[in-house]
């Protein structure tokens, strides 16, 4: 099976997700801290608010570059430099909350035909990546302990810093990046 030269991926997109995946890394390595102190400060609802921020740059990533794959390429190597900083959460936590955001991104999109890419459809992918890594999450770090309303409001502040934090925010940035001129080469900068 022939594979179009659209669909594969230039050196471009893979140092795009590279970059984007490393800015992620980095990114995690304060917000763990923070976490920890809202954690201690609000209990687990107050550490909901920020699960957006941590999945933000594999959905910029697939609204830049709009290829199948891009997800997963960019969510496994976040995972893996994320698992090489020493994260705060442990290793395992990684690279499982990577493959729950690839699986779900990449599901969606492909339910879309790769032809969706408006704020409702970037909105619907950044909450709807939540719920999985909640569930493994949960039983990883111990939330089922949580009394059942503390679960299900924690669900829910992740669900909508998943929608504005990363879907919205993803849609802002990307636009905001289109305007420079930088992302010409990439599907999001091209004009049609």
């Amino acid at each position: 099976m022939k594979t179009s030269s659209r669909s594969r991926f230039t050196t471009q997109d893979i140092v795009l997700m590279a970059m984007l995946a490393a800015v992620n890394a980095v990114l995690t390595v304060y917000l763990g801290p923070v976490n920890k102190l809202l954690g201690s400060l609000g209990g687990p609802i107050a550490t909901s608010v920020t699960t957006g921020l941590y999945i933000v740059y594999g959905l910029l990533a697939y609204y830049i570059i709009r290829k199948p794959g891009t997800a997963a390429i960019t969510y496994g190597i976040g995972g893996t430099i994320q698992a090489l900083t020493g994260p705060v959460y442990g290793i395992a936590s990684c690279f499982v909350a990577a493959a729950c955001y690839m699986i779900v991104a990449e599901a969606l999109f492909a339910f879309f035909r790769y032809k969706r890419w408006g704020t409702g459809v970037l909105m619907l992918v950044g909450g709807a990546m939540v719920p999985l890594w909640f569930l493994f999450a949960a039983n990883m770090f111990g939330y089922t302990a949580w009394p059942t309303s503390v679960l299900i409001i924690a669900l829910l502040v992740r669900i909508l810093s998943g929608v504005l934090l990363c879907g919205l925010l993803v849609k802002v940035l990307g636009d905001a990046l289109k305007r420079t001129g930088l992302l010409r080469r990439f599907a999001l900068g091209m004009k049609v």
